[in-house]
């Protein structure tokens, strides 16, 4: 009987360490496996720092070919999209494969909340994701992150990784919502 050769690990980055460690910030630790002060890293810390560029998760490359184009910001019908799917789209009737909800968290929370969430729905071949702003308070239009999400939509390096943006049914969340098509991984 052969016994099948053991795969290596490969090594953990800073990057990635930081972003899990950012995910588990609210969580409690089980008993006797607690992180030494020496390895903790401050939530402030890790938020004063950049978004990387690039991938963010590290495991494949992030789509760079196709147009250069800015996502016309929640466009009735957006290019690439063929008309079924974007009606589907537009009236909530597309599966929605993951979610994330951004209330509570400042902008630069949001942020690298949001770019995490996005690339690994792209890394996972999910295809429809709800992003739940908030409404926001106010005379001004709505809330700050409902105004910075599609912008941050259309930003490297989110931008190679969505095809469209929908504002959501109400049944989702309404104007307090997005829809966001990912595009598909090409394996290489």
């Amino acid at each position: 009987m052969k016994i099948p050769p053991t795969r290596r690990r490969r090594a953990v980055t800073a990057d990635e360490h930081s972003l899990w460690r950012m995910a588990m910030r609210d969580t409690d630790p089980l008993p006797g496996h607690e992180i030494p002060a020496d390895k903790a890293t401050p939530a402030d810390a890790m938020m004063a720092t950049p978004l990387p560029t690039g991938n963010l998760l590290s495991t494949g490359p992030v789509p760079t070919g196709g147009a250069k184009k800015k996502l016309p910001a929640l466009d009735p019908m957006t290019p690439g999209v063929d008309r079924r799917t974007d009606e589907r789209l537009r009236r909530g009737r597309v599966d929605i494969d993951g979610r994330i909800d951004l209330h509570g968290l400042n902008q630069a929370q949001a942020h690298t909340a949001l770019a995490a969430f996005i690339s690994r729905g792209w890394h996972e071949q999910r295809r429809c994701v709800l992003v739940i702003t908030g409404k926001g308070s106010g005379d001004s239009g709505g809330g700050v992150l409902r105004q910075a999400v599609p912008r941050w939509l259309n930003e490297p390096p989110l931008r190679q990784m969505v095809i469209a943006i929908h504002r959501a049914q109400t049944r989702h969340g309404g104007n307090g919502a997005l829809y966001v098509l990912i595009k598909r991984r090409r394996e290489t």
